[in-house]
């Protein structure tokens, strides 16, 4: 018994007003109380506490951190801060390393021309695949360098363990499991990396819903598409408002994928997955000094290179593809402007338009292709294209019919849709199941489809566009 480390949290852990409200229903919940308590006064006997102020400090704070009057407003607040910074943050790296990456295209088209390489093979290789993996890139590797070390420093400082408490009630109400948290948190940088994180819930029904209801947090590679419509048809115009209204926008879109998270997640446990939620037994860890090295490390290479690397996998043949289906004509039109043209009544439907839903549709691969293909789409340039400015996407999206209607369906569809290529092989080979990896792509699928429709068809019965 010498090795438990019986901190004061512990008694806040168990005579929490909050926990001892939820704890009373459930004989594993009792079961864990007496644990606590018979653990803690078995150390009480033989453990001598020094640095009694330093413990009284950390219980203070832990008094406002995981209260139910501050505990919420502050996660909501630090996510925010995270969010701002890191799209006010990414900007200034995406546009240099965008300067970097296509100054070496023109490189590569000047190699293409002096070896006198057919017109064809530059274009699928150079225009195509190339061209794709230096937006993905460009657009996803600065936030990701940002986020994922603020992440991982809030992890490394001990405050993620207090966001779990502070949503396992909710979690458990939800049916599932209070770790469920942490999944999600990560399915912000990638859901890809939120599924595999699922390792980390002991029980095999909640551990197969928290990979099933990942992919309703955004992650990474849908901030850009989330941000710029935020940016146009939400945000004013003064730079520095245009970036907290942008945040706030995005802030509400997570706010919504976190209610359909655990609605859905209710929905599974009442249904193909039925069961009662486990106890999370959760003891609090100190406070502690993050150390830089291993924040940059982890956050790094181990999470920022491994998605990048994953993306870049899939983003070539997505590349390759759309430049095929941009340049190869059936009668006066490309087979691009065909696939959208048989979409569009679909799309119509739910408040988008046959190009927005293909876009979505090659953005299986990588989600950060989706507003280059459309625009790609749009302009008819038959490779993908970059825009200078918000203001000159804006042109583009106004010209081609573009309401509040389409913008907020769009992010919508864009919050709930399904996942992309590299999530969907990460679903596979953590379940070993072809069933749950295709119920993990058709349900947020349906979920996405119909949100979308019953909205624009609320809308379009009103006469509100």
């Amino acid at each position: 018994m010498s090795s438990i480390n019986p901190d004061p949290l512990l008694k806040l852990y168990r005579d929490s007003e909050t926990i001892r409200e939820d704890f009373g229903h459930s004989i594993t919940d009792r079961v864990v109380i007496d644990i606590f308590a018979y653990s803690e006064k078995l150390a009480n006997r033989v453990v001598c506490r020094e640095k009694v102020q330093a413990s009284s400090w950390r219980e203070s704070i832990d008094k406002i951190v995981i209260s139910r009057t501050f505990g919420y407003p502050i996660m909501l607040g630090l996510l925010g801060l995270i969010f701002w910074i890191t799209i006010v943050g990414a900007n200034l790296p995406s546009q240099l390393l965008a300067t970097v990456l296509f100054a070496f295209q023109d490189l590569l088209t000047q190699g293409f021309n002096t070896l006198g390489a057919p017109a064809w093979l530059h274009g699928f290789l150079v225009l195509g695949m190339y061209r794709t993996l230096a937006w993905v890139v460009s657009v996803m590797l600065p936030p990701m360098a940002i986020f994922f070390p603020l992440f991982t420093l809030l992890e490394d400082l001990g405050y993620l363990p207090r966001v779990a408490f502070n949503l396992d009630n909710m979690f458990k109400k939800a049916r599932a499991c209070g770790k469920q948290c942490l999944t999600m948190c990560m399915g912000f940088g990638c859901n890809a990396a939120g599924v595999v994180s699922t390792r980390i819930i002991d029980s095999p029904r909640e551990r197969l819903i928290a990979i099933l209801t990942n992919n309703f947090v955004p992650c990474n590679g849908r901030f850009p598409t989330l941000i710029a419509i935020a940016s146009i048809f939400i945000a004013g115009m003064a730079a520095f408002s245009q970036s907290l209204l942008a945040a706030g926008s995005v802030i509400l879109m997570v706010l919504l994928g976190i209610l359909v998270t655990f609605a859905v997640s209710w929905g599974l446990s009442v249904t193909l997955l039925k069961g009662e939620p486990s106890s999370m037994v959760l003891e609090l860890p100190p406070y502690r000094r993050p150390k830089i090295r291993a924040v940059l490390y982890r956050s790094m290479l181990d999470r920022t290179l491994f998605v990048l690397r994953r993306a870049v996998i899939v983003a070539a043949p997505a590349g390759a593809l759309t430049w095929t289906l941009a340049n190869i004509t059936v009668g006066d039109a490309s087979v691009l402007t065909h696939i959208a043209a048989f979409l569009d009544p679909v799309a119509r439907a739910i408040g988008l338009d046959g190009f927005i839903l293909m876009a979505f549709i090659l953005g299986i691969p990588a989600n950060e292709i989706v507003i280059p293909v459309l625009l790609m789409s749009y302009l008819a340039t038959g490779q993908l294209t970059d825009f200078s400015s918000l203001a000159e996407l804006k042109e583009v999206l106004l010209a081609n019919g573009w309401t509040w209607l389409t913008a907020l369906n769009t992010m919508l569809f864009s919050l709930l849709h399904w996942p992309c290529a590299t999530t969907l092989l990460s679903m596979y080979k953590e379940t070993g199941s072809k069933k749950w990896t295709a119920l993990g792509f058709f349900l947020p699928t349906i979920i996405a489809f119909a949100v979308c429709f019953v909205l624009a068809q609320i809308v379009y019965g009103l006469g509100l566009v």
